[in-house]
Order: C-alpha cells, then structure tokens, then sequence
C-alpha cells in the first residue's frame, strides 16, 4: 500500500467510513476488518512509523489513545474490553507508512497475538 494511502483519506481523494474526525485525527471503519469492530485512527500530521515520532509529536500520539477509548465506549466495548495496536515496519505488519492505532474490539482476543 501506499504511504500516501491516509493522506488521500484525509484529502478525501478516497472514500472511507469515518466514525470521529478533528482537527489532529481522523478514525475511519478498516476495509478488511479483523474484529467487528476494526477502527484506525490516524494523525493528519504524517509521521511515517513510531521510530519517527519525535517529543513534539507526543501530545498528538496520546490523542491517538483518547479517540480510541471514545470511539470503543460509544459502541458500547468500553466494559467488556477492545484492542488496540501499532504496528512499526514490515516485520511487523505495517503495511501504511503513515503511523495508526488500530481499534478491534467485538470478539475474543488471545495472548500472544497470531
């Protein structure tokens, strides 16, 4: 996928399912969902992956944080638990160099993760 793949969310040069929009962070529904609920929150401000964040940058990745825990109460996930991950180069499973949280909540999850 294209690095440039967020910004053109962002952008609205593509489409997406946005469920929270501000003006540091944008949350949209993932198009191939792993849970039934399977959010991103992305920064507007590209950071390519968390080895780039740097002090300025972390009142905005701890906003990341308080958009997931709003969105996972407001559908109802905030009791009985959700997930959420960040991925930081190939071997990790990042596939958008443009840093996200990803929000999965609505199943069972296991330790470690498969």
């Amino acid at each position: 996928m294209s690095e440039d793949l967020f910004l053109k969310i962002i952008d609205r040069e593509i489409p997406a399912d946005i469920v929270h929009e501000d003006d540091d962070v944008i949350a949209f529904r993932d198009i191939n969902p792993q849970a039934p609920l399977h959010v991103l929150i992305v920064p507007k401000y590209h950071i390519r992956t968390i080895n780039d964040i740097e002090q300025k940058d972390e009142i905005l990745v701890g906003k990341l944080f308080s958009v997931a825990k709003e969105i996972a109460r407001e559908a109802g996930y905030a009791e009985d638990g959700y997930r959420v991950v960040m991925n930081c180069n190939g071997s990790a499973g990042q596939t958008v160099f443009h840093i996200h949280l990803h929000l999965l909540a609505g199943r069972e999850f296991s330790w470690p993760p498969g």
